[in-house]
């Protein structure tokens, strides 16, 4: 084996080595953090375009850049479904007259 041939191998060795070490890590701690995953992209903070929803074949639009993709209306392409502050005013209903 050349020289070329092994600085290949070692490369993908090292790439491989380097992907199960992301993977390991990401399972113990995902990115989500202390909120949970949003529940309409399941935590990838994307969704399938619209386009490609009621397309005829053909993908792609501004919005996805012709991905497909486009990022969750849930959670902004976050990934995570926090929780939204919001106060609620209840009035008494109005005596009958």
């Amino acid at each position: 084996m050349g020289p070329i041939v092994l600085t290949q191998l070692a490369t993908g060795l090292s790439m491989l080595a380097g992907a199960a070490l992301v993977k390991s890590v990401m399972d113990q701690n995902p990115m989500a953090g202390p909120f949970p995953r949003c529940a309409s992209c399941n935590g990838t903070g994307r969704v399938s375009c619209l386009c490609s929803r009621w397309s005829d074949g053909d993908i792609g639009c501004r919005t996805c850049a012709r991905s497909g993709v486009m990022a969750c209306r849930s959670c902004g392409g976050t990934g995570t479904g926090r929780p939204l502050p919001a106060q609620l005013i209840v009035r008494p209903p109005n005596p009958p007259a």
